[in-house]
């Protein structure tokens, strides 16, 4: 189990990785394209649609298993190491495509958000503003006021009190 944990992690760090190269260059994918389409058919230049980059889930899905399953290909033939000759090696290539597609999502998200968070920097900061002086005109409205009167009612009965010892106060209440 602890090997198929790295394996997912290692898997999601690829996915990520594939991800943000194929949004800077698309090379490989304009490339195929030209060899496959007709010139009727093949992308335009400014087309930034890759294998996994701007593509909807299956067509990521199948380029992903279709490249996890060459590399598993040649290991088994080249190599001495057996992927399909067990529940193990099934478990990490499944665990190795699931990862992929996660990462991929992943990275997805965080290209896309930081685009955001680039066109509405400023407007971000100055929805936090007013919303810090809501909260701040919010919790002024929730402390108790006191009455003005109160407040002069307290000041007239300590300045007539002030000559007073505190003896003599608690002489005048009857408590000595």
């Amino acid at each position: 189990m602890g090997l198929e944990l790295v394996i997912f992690i290692a898997a999601i760090l690829l996915g990520i990785f594939i991800y943000w190269r194929e949004s800077n260059s698309n090379k490989a994918y304009r490339t195929l394209n030209k060899i496959v389409n007709s010139k009727a058919l093949q992308m335009s230049k400014d087309n930034p649609k890759g294998f996994v980059y701007k593509q909807s889930f299956i067509p990521r899905l199948i380029f992903i298993v279709t490249m996890c399953l060459i590399v598993a290909l040649v290991l088994e033939f080249v190599t001495p190491i057996s992927v399909f000759g067990s529940y193990n090696g099934v478990s990490a290539f499944s665990s190795i495509v699931v990862g992929t597609i996660v990462g991929t999502y992943l990275a997805n998200f965080v290209l896309k958000s930081s685009k955001v968070i680039e066109e509405h920097g400023d407007t971000i900061g100055n929805v936090m503003d007013e919303a810090i002086d809501k909260g701040k005109d919010y919790i002024e409205n929730l402390r108790p006021e006191t009455p003005k009167e109160e407040v002069i009612d307290k000041q007239e009965a300590r300045a007539k009190d002030d000559g007073k010892s505190a003896r003599e106060r608690l002489k005048d209440k009857g408590l000595l």
